[in-house]
């Protein structure tokens, strides 16, 4: 279920690929993919892709037949899978991406919007002036509040308090979720290739899902998936003014305070701890059980069960010794 909210249109042949990126087929062979997925996720009948050392690992077991990757980076991949060499792999992937969903890039306001009160969600207990999407679903027993719109494509689970002034789309809010005032929810991350002539936005065809028993602080902003979705596990609880980028995974139980920010891709594990207006850098992953000292800056792995502080982010002991 990683993008269930976007219309694939696959199959496209691997002569295709070639075409789009403008590559010489030296081989002539040809190849149906159905869809484009991460290293991880990827089966035989998608094509994936591999641009960084830090996947090297995840690029070993990968069962994608074809891989759009560099001539640096073609070696790690098993044998079962094919490299297609690139000059810029997330250009191609973005390319790639556009083709399976043309509508991935689209992130305007949804046009197609009614009153609740003349939606089949009517007897749901609403605040004055709150909209309804196209393929909304909501669940028993939920409150929303004034002037919230909830866009196209969301399922609310059961016994969810949504509140004022908030917009949610392309998400799937689970079961005795709170989300309070003026949040954002679902909107297509900042992921773009800076050009002279024109920067070029990153197709989203991710959704972010929350699970059961979470709190969302007011002003938070979830932003979607671009390739994989963005994750809050279940009863995690997050502040005031906090930004969750593109792909991030947060794991169960974890509490995050007021204007932390978490960079595009990083995993948090279980059960931890993030003091306010502390930074994640993207890509990271958090371990389970660690405590991030407020105005922290982490810029690299935390393995579980670690105590950190300061920027960069280093051992609490370390810290507290170093600046006695």
């Amino acid at each position: 279920m990683s993008h269930p909210f976007f219309l694939n249109k696959g199959p496209i042949s691997l002569v295709k690929v070639y075409d789009f990126l403008k590559i010489n087929n030296l081989k002539k062979n040809d190849f149906n993919f159905y869809d484009i997925k991460d290293l991880q996720s990827a089966n035989k009948d998608s094509i994936t892709f591999f641009h960084s050392k830090k996947y090297k690992e995840v690029a070993k077991s990968t069962k994608a037949s074809f891989c759009l990757t560099s001539d640096l980076l073609k070696d790690f991949l098993p044998k079962t899978c094919e490299p297609i060499i690139v000059n810029n792999v997330l250009n191609a992937v973005a390319r790639i991406t556009e083709e399976f969903y043309p509508k991935s890039l689209e992130d305007e306001f949804d046009n197609n919007v009614s009153n609740i009160d003349d939606s089949v969600y009517k007897n749901t207990i609403h605040g004055k002036n709150v909209l309804m999407g196209e393929n909304v679903k909501v669940g028993a027993n939920c409150l929303i509040g004034h002037n919230t719109i909830i866009e196209k494509n969301v399922h609310i689970g059961d016994n969810c308090k949504i509140g004022s002034n908030t917009i949610i789309r392309n998400s799937i809010i689970r079961n005795n979720v709170s989300i309070l005032d003026n949040c954002t929810i679902g909107k297509k991350g900042f992921g773009f290739f800076p050009s002279n002539k024109k920067n070029l936005r990153y197709p989203h065809i991710g959704i972010v899902i929350i699970h059961e028993g979470c709190e969302i602080g007011c002003g938070a902003t979830i932003d979607r998936g671009s390739m994989s979705n963005t994750e809050i596990g279940k009863n995690t609880f997050l502040d005031n003014q906090i930004h969750i980028a593109h792909n991030v995974k947060i794991g169960e139980n974890t509490i995050i305070a007021g204007q932390v920010g978490i960079a595009g891709s990083s995993i948090i594990g279980d059960n931890v701890r993030i003091g306010g207006q502390a930074g994640i850098s993207g890509h990271l992953k958090i371990g389970n059980n660690v405590d991030i000292a407020g105005g922290s800056g982490v810029i690299k792995d935390i393995p579980d069960n670690s105590r950190v502080m300061g920027y960069p982010a280093k051992n609490l002991r370390e810290f507290l010794r170093e600046n006695k």
